[in-house]
This record gives C-alpha cells, sequence and structure tokens, in this order.
C-alpha cells in the first residue's frame, strides 16, 4: 500500500475514534449516576491518540526499515550470486537494482536490470505487510482505549500529559538540534586547529587558502580580514541602513500614521522579511552593484568594482529593515501611554515626547532589536556571495572589494580539495567562529529584552 494511502486511512481512523470515544463518553454522562470527569470531546481526543500515534510511530519505523528488508531479499535470491563479494561495484549495482525498482529507465549494469522485478515484488510485499500490521495495531490500541472510557475516567490529565509530553519533545529537539551544530563543527576545528595555531587563525592578516605552505599552513590562513569585511559589510554598512531607516519607520507608524495607513503600510514593510535572499542578491549584483561602481568612477576611484562592499552592506541592510523596524514598534507600542499623555500635558509637542520620553523608555527593546538584526546581517551568505568579492581585504573604503565569513565557507566547501586538508576544514573554523559570535550576541538580545519586560510588563 502507497505511504500516503496508509497515512490517510490512519488518519480517517482517528477521525473515527474521535467521534466513537465521544458518543460513548456523552452517552456515559447521560445515563450515569456520576457526573463525567471529562468532557466527551477530552475522552475522544483520548481514544484518537491511541488509535493515531502507535500507528504512526510503527509506520515511520516500518518505512525506514522496508528498504533494508527488501535488499535482503534479494541479496538471499538466487539471481543475486552473480553479485561481487563486496565493495564499491556491489553498492553500485544494489542502488541502481533501488533506482531501477522506483521507475528510473537509466543504468549500467546488466545485473541490476535482472534483480530490480525482485527488489520491486520485496518492496511491494514488505509494503503491504507493514500496512496490515499498522492498522492491525490502530484497531487494537483504539479498542483498548475505547473500552477505558468511563465516567469517572480521567481523560483529560491523560490528554494534558501527552500535549505536554509532545510539547517537551519539540523543546529538546530545538535543543539537541542546536548541540549538535555546536559539536559537528567542534569536532571538525579542533581538527584544523591540531594543523594551524589557533593564534595564527585568529590574529593573522592574510587570507589565502589557495596557496597553503604544508610546512606552515597558518601563514595563510589569518582570519582578521574575513572578520573585518564580516563587520563591515553586515555591523557597519548594513546598520546604517537598518537603524535610522527602520527606527523612523516604528515612529511614524506608531506615533503619525492614521489607523487606516498603519494597516497597509506596516504589512507590506514586513514584506521585505519575506523576500528571498536570492533574490537580494540578484538584485544586488545586477543593479546596486553596477550603480554603485560608476558613482565611484565619477568619483575619482578608477580601479571601482561592481563587487564592492557597499553594494553588498546597502542591500543587505534594506533585507533587515523590517527586522529593527518590528522589534522598535513593539517596543514604543508598549511604553504606557501615560507617559506619553503626560509628557504632551506637560507642553511638549509630539517630537519632544518621542526623542525625551518614547525613544528612552523603549530602548531597551530597540537595542534588542538592533543587536538580533545584527546577529541577522552577519550570517547572511546569499547577497554577499552575489555581490560581494572574494578578495580579503582589511578596508575601511566601501568602493573597495571585501568579503566575509560566509562567503570564504561557501568557497571552501565547493572546492575540489581533500576533506582532510587545512583548506577545507578551515571552513568548520570559520563556522564556529560565526556560530559563537552570534549565539553572544542572540544572549545579549535576549538578555536586554528580559529586562525590557520586567520594566514594562
Amino acid at each position: 500500500m502507497n505511504l500516503y494511502a496508509l497515512l490517510f486511512l490512519v488518519a480517517g481512523l482517528g477521525i473515527i475514534a474521535w467521534l466513537t470515544g465521544r458518543a460513548r463518553a456523552a452517552r456515559f454522562g447521560s445515563t450515569s449516576e456520576h457526573r463525567l470527569h471529562s468532557l466527551p470531546g477530552q475522552h475522544g481526543l483520548y481514544v484518537a491518540l491511541w488509535t493515531t500515534v502507535p500507528a504512526l510511530l510503527f509506520v515511520i519505523v516500518w518505512w525506514a526499515v522496508t528498504p533494508m528488508l527488501a535488499t535482503d531479499a534479494v541479496i538471499k535470491s538466487p539471481q543475486a550470486l552473480q553479485l561481487p563479494a563486496f565493495g564499491y561495484e556491489r553498492d553500485a549495482i544494489l542502488n541502481e537494482v533501488r533506482a531501477r525498482a522506483d521507475g528510473s529507465e537509466y543504468g549500467f549494469y546488466p545485473l541490476a536490470e535482472q534483480l530490480a522485478p525482485l527488489y520491486a515484488h520485496a518492496s511491494s510485499f514488505y509494503a503491504w505487510l507493514g500496512s496490515g500490521l499498522a492498522l492491525l495495531l490502530a484497531f487494537a490500541c483504539g479498542a483498548f482505549a475505547y473500552t477505558r472510557v468511563k465516567a469517572d475516567f480521567r481523560a483529560r490529565t491523560r490528554v494534558e500529559r501527552t500535549v505536554m509530553l509532545v510539547l517537551l519533545v519539540a523543546s529538546l529537539i530545538a535543543i539537541l538540534t542546536t548541540l549538535g551544530i555546536f559539536l559537528s563543527l567542534l569536532f571538525e576545528s579542533i581538527r584544523f586547529f591540531s594543523m594551524v595555531p589557533v593564534t595564527d587563525f585568529l590574529f593573522g592578516t592574510t587570507w589565502s587558502p589557495q596557496v597553503i605552505d604544508p610546512a606552515d599552513p597558518g601563514k595563510t590562513l589569518g582570519a582578521v580580514p574575513l572578520f573585518w569585511g564580516t563587520f563591515f559589510i553586515g555591523a557597519v554598512i548594513a546598520m546604517l541602513v537598518a537603524i535610522p531607516f527602520g527606527l523612523m519607520s516604528a515612529i511614524y507608524l506608531t506615533q503619525y500614521a492614521r489607523p487606516v495607513v498603519r494597516k497597509w503600510m506596516k504589512p507590506m514593510l514586513e514584506i521585505l522579511a519575506g523576500v528571498p535572499t536570492v533574490v537580494y542578491g540578484y538584485f544586488a549584483a545586477l543593479t546596486v552593484g553596477p550603480a554603485i561602481r560608476d558613482l565611484a568612477v565619477s568619483l575619482g576611484f578608477t580601479y571601482a568594482s561592481s563587487e564592492s562592499a557597499l553594494a553588498a552592506g546597502l542591500v543587505m541592510g534594506v533585507m533587515i529593515i523590517p527586522f529593527v523596524s518590528s522589534m522598535a514598534d513593539d517596543s514604543i507600542a508598549a511604553v504606557p501611554s501615560a507617559m506619553r499623555d503626560g509628557s504632551l500635558a506637560m507642553g511638549a509637542t509630539s517630537s519632544e515626547t518621542i526623542c525625551k520620553v518614547l525613544l528612552p523608555a523603549a530602548l531597551p527593546g530597540v537595542v534588542a532589536g538592533v543587536l538580533l538584526a545584527v546577529s541577522r546581517a552577519i550570517g547572511e551568505t546569499m547577497i554577499v556571495v552575489m555581490a560581494a568579492s572574494g578578495a580579503a581585504n582589511i578596508t575601511a573604503n566601501p568602493f573597495e572589494s571585501a568579503t566575509t565569513v560566509t562567503k570564504q565557507i561557501v568557497d571552501l566547501l565547493t572546492g575540489e580539495a581533500e576533506f582532510d586538508s587545512p583548506k577545507t576544514l578551515a571552513a568548520f573554523a570559520l563556522g564556529l567562529t560565526l556560530f559563537l559570535i552570534t549565539f553572544l550576541l542572540n544572549i545579549v538580545a535576549l538578555r536586554v529584552v528580559k529586562k525590557y519586560r520586567e520594566a514594562y510588563e
């Protein structure tokens, strides 16, 4: 049976279980001398959970092991005696068998064409077997839960505990994912730092991974130019665009705009946050970059390039305007109206009230938004890949080429170097450094937000 059809059947059984459990509880509530402990809908949800959750877990596990079972069945067939004993060729033939069984018409091995029908037959057999077992499990578990529905049964408590367990698992998945990312970067970075001294990497001023001296690999793997380019593009140029425009947009929308104008302008502003970054990259590479190059040439910069720090920074700043604006909007709107009314009652103008009352009161939230925007900007990849150069320069001239950590990570991992080489492992060291920087920025931002909430909630 097709996987989607099976999931549809299990979901249908869950709906039926909810209806029957709810009806049984309602019948008990109308005839029993005792009052129902839980609502009929909670009893129905309890039966539905018992019907669907075990069956879905079984389906996930069964469909994960089905390819292995089908492959084992093929290997045990007489036709498989022609397979090589072990090695790359054997794996390649088996992979082609699976591909042909799934409908692919392309291949290199005649033996795979003979074994593909066996694999398809075995897969179909195990799929139908798993479907039958899943439906049987759904019926059995649903019947067990149905028999437990009584007037004094604490269905609400069981359902709430199940929901709490699901929420706990979701939280643990997020935490474990972050931990897994950190550990994977850490282990590879340790291998890199066993070849390259930490001091050479963090304080070296020459970045040229294309030319690495085996005797002293750290000589050309100094990451200071990358850190400077990341800071210059993401935390200076982008913020010079995002902070003023984002803050002024928030002030206008909260203090001056009429409700009808705010209703339309705020969603339009936040659309910028939903535009794919590759679109911003195209815009920077095809429109903003050439325009800045022409401007630089007119100002006397003879060797100006369309791949400049200014082009990437400007477009990145436009991209993160909604982050600053949204946080500033929420912070200003959360300031008690009594503070604004009191300032106006004392004779202050609207602009004086904004500058001397509202903004100082909302400053923690605004700062938190800026810090989150900075962490978003320094981790941006597509814009700098398409608009910034790969030249690692330490310069304060925005018309010159610059590069960032994310740009170099892309370049290092898309090359043809060996995985164990310092050139490739340097990408993990850069990733770990960037991860720690953004992690610390997020911690500071959350601390600021916490202080802000304690002050005004």
